[in-house]
């Protein structure tokens, strides 16, 4: 179980390294919204909800 922690806490320490200097305005677009975000940002969003998604897929039902 530790080393799957020692893996989040690798791949966490490398988004935020990447996010950190990727830090430029990007126009995202998606269907009819259209607008300016920083990459940082768009990037860690993009990992929160891929996080929860995959937090969703481990559920188990009963």
């Amino acid at each position: 179980m530790a080393w799957k922690w020692s893996i989040v806490v690798t791949v966490l320490i490398i988004v935020i390294v990447f996010t950190a200097q990727n830090y430029e305005l990007v126009q995202i677009k998606f269907m009819a919204w259209s607008f300016k975000s920083s990459s940082a940002i768009t990037i860690f969003v993009s990992l929160v909800i891929g996080f929860i998604v995959g937090l969703l897929m481990c559920v188990k039902k009963d």
